[in-house]
């Protein structure tokens, strides 16, 4: 273990070769059920590691099940937020992800001491911040949000009361916007999200008269105020499931088209693009692709990397998160 130990270490992640022979879904599989483990996928990561999760969902959902597991491992498939997240609700658990490096740009434009300061500059202020935080930031924080739960967290607040809302600054204007609340923002923002080019987004438009523009909201402004619809990924999802047109441009990122087209393969959908040339010329998370099967199996195999909170940030933290799991029930 001490060697397994040192490659998490210096990779940030377990490097062991995986034999050509092996069948790493069956062995997933199999191993899922001797270690009584749990596997949690977010909708943005590899369409192979999302059809062999026990759940797959959205920050709100993923929070949900992690509260509510009754096993005693959770693999985490998304970024490192989510695997703090899942500790803070399950701190009797191990709580493993496939790779520590990946990270969120989002998260990262908080750093805590900095927030710190910021927080003590407005006092009289209560601290709404976005899951897409570190679980430092929550600990400074009087309740999360997510993507879809904070018009609902927002609007639950007295309206005299004054609001800080981080990291997501463009989620903040979006919120302030349909709640009539003016908030203190954090000057924060996701690199998926803002990557998306309104030029390019305008072309595919002209040439698509006839999809529908559908918007994660932290997306910049100009691509929200010309969406037809805004909302979470699983909002997102649910929307192209239910609404009656056959072609949807789809702006976030691009890891949700898997589970869309599985539910709706009749359908026409089209990845906003993004401002910088890639592979699938549309706004993928760097992050979330470090998740891979074989990850997710030495993960499994060896139980690392662990997450671990400090137990003084974790019981802060988990007041915030569970503050917003409570009042989140029934969404």
């Amino acid at each position: 273990m001490t060697d397994i130990l040192e490659q998490v270490s210096r990779y940030g992640y377990v490097n062991e070769a995986v034999a050509d022979d092996i069948d790493l879904i069956s062995e997933i599989n199999r191993l899922k059920k001797e270690k009584n483990a749990v596997i949690l996928a977010h909708y943005y990561v590899d369409g192979a590691i999302q059809d062999l999760a026990d759940y797959i969902g959205d920050s709100l959902g993923l929070s949900q099940q992690a509260a509510a597991t009754e096993a005693d491992m959770i693999v985490f498939c998304g970024v490192h937020f989510m695997g703090e997240t899942a500790k803070v609700l399950s701190p009797h658990k191990k709580v493993v992800i496939p790779d520590l490096n990946a990270g969120c740009s989002l998260a990262d434009s908080a750093p805590a001491d900095k927030f710190a300061e910021f927080k003590a500059r407005h006092p009289d202020h209560i601290v709404i911040s976005y899951i897409n935080c570190s679980a430092e930031i929550k600990a400074l924080t009087d309740i999360v949000c997510t993507s879809s739960n904070a018009l609902h967290i927002v609007n639950s607040l007295p309206k005299d009361q004054k609001i800080i809302f981080a990291p997501d600054a463009n989620l903040g204007r979006y919120v302030s916007k349909k709640t009539g609340r003016d908030m203190v923002l954090w000057d924060g923002a996701c690199i998926v999200h803002i990557d998306i080019s309104r030029e390019k987004l305008q072309k595919l438009r002209e040439e698509n008269p006839d999809a529908l523009l559908i918007a994660h909201p932290e997306c910049k402004e100009d691509v929200l105020m010309q969406a037809d619809f805004v909302s979470s990924t699983t909002g997102l999802l649910k929307f192209v499931q239910e609404n009656d047109a056959d072609k949807f441009i789809v702006a976030t990122e691009a890891g949700i088209l898997h589970k869309m087209k599985q539910s709706v393969p009749h359908k026409k959908l089209l990845p906003a693009p993004a401002t910088d040339n890639n592979t699938c010329a549309c706004s993928e998370c760097p992050y979330m692709k470090m998740n891979t099967l074989e990850k997710v199996y030495n993960a499994l195999l060896y139980e690392q990397p662990e997450i671990i909170v400090p137990e003084a940030i974790r019981v802060k933290a988990y007041d915030s998160v569970a503050r917003m799991l409570e009042l989140s029930k029934g969404i």
